[in-house]
């Protein structure tokens, strides 16, 4: 004779959860957002769930198996939803899914070609630079172009990138970019903002982007920089719901980024771009 088992008419929590699948801390859970009823507790003050809670239990665990939300899996219970609208729903949420797995997917592909965070860039900003030896981009160059593609977009970044291909070609433009780098550490808090450096560096600021243009023209970057606005136009829908679909306007996302620029690096900064600008009264 085979000892026969007979299975109880309720059991604790704990019982409940290993037969389900599922923990303690999540049935818990359940009986809190009301998608699961919660039974009423025995005499040593402890829940019992009898046949109908399992089942509920094991339903809750197939359809998070399959991706259903919570709150759909209650209205699903609850009959106040068709079950094509959640079925629907799912599918989008899926979809979302995949094309993020997919974009995943693709930088790593990138990070292994490339072998630097350089990679984890936009594909448009990568391919502009990944042709440069090993080395000749600074972690401060990749920085820059960080910061730029959050808030321009690729694209911003991408037309970036040929100062950076261009200083990493010219090691005397970059050794004036550095000299004009430690200058701009200089003006710390101590410097007066109407300090006559302050305008001697704006205007050496602007000659070193001027001769920075000259290069990039020279080496006939500027038309490659055209040919990215024809790559981005037709990428853009491929891109839609992804990271771009996220960004902030680009007035939002200067005053979001922090710097801490002492009052003389803000007016030498203010100064260099009227310059650049065309405005010759610069120094008032």
């Amino acid at each position: 004779m085979y000892p026969s088992a007979t299975p109880p008419r309720e059991v604790k929590i704990g019982d409940a959860a290993a037969f389900a699948g599922t923990t303690p801390r999540a049935i818990r859970h359940y009986h809190q957002i009301g998608l699961l009823p919660e039974p009423e507790r025995g005499g040593d003050g402890r829940r019992r769930y009898g046949y109908d809670d399992m089942i509920r239990l094991l339903w809750i665990r197939k359809m998070s198996e399959a991706g259903i939300s919570l709150d759909d899996m209650r209205a699903a219970f609850d009959e106040a939803r068709d079950v094509e609208d959640v079925l629907g729903r799912l599918e989008e949420t899926l979809a979302a899914q995949e094309a993020d797995i997919k974009r995943q997917r693709a930088a790593v592909r990138r990070l292994r070609v490339v072998g630097s965070p350089l990679g984890l860039l936009s594909p448009l900003v990568t391919d502009r630079l990944s042709h440069l030896p090993s080395g000749a981009l600074r972690p401060s160059d990749l920085d820059a172009l960080l910061v730029t593609e959050r808030i321009f977009g690729p694209l911003g970044a991408a037309v970036q990138a040929s100062v950076f291909i261009t200083l990493a070609t010219h090691p005397g433009l970059r050794a004036e970019a550095d000299r004009l780098d430690a200058a701009d550490a200089a003006l710390d808090d101590t410097v007066d903002p109407h300090d006559p450096r302050v305008e001697e560096l704006a205007a050496q600021h602007c000659a070193h982007h001027e001769a920075l243009l000259q290069a990039i023209e020279a080496a006939g970057l500027d038309v490659a920089e055209e040919k990215l606005f024809e790559i981005y136009d037709a990428d853009a829908d491929a891109e839609a719901g992804g990271e771009e679909g996220a960004q902030m306007s680009a007035f939002e996302a200067v005053t979001k980024m922090p710097y801490g620029f002492s009052a003389a690096r803000t007016r030498c900064m203010e100064l260099t771009a009227r310059l650049l600008g065309g405005d010759l009264s610069a120094g008032g």
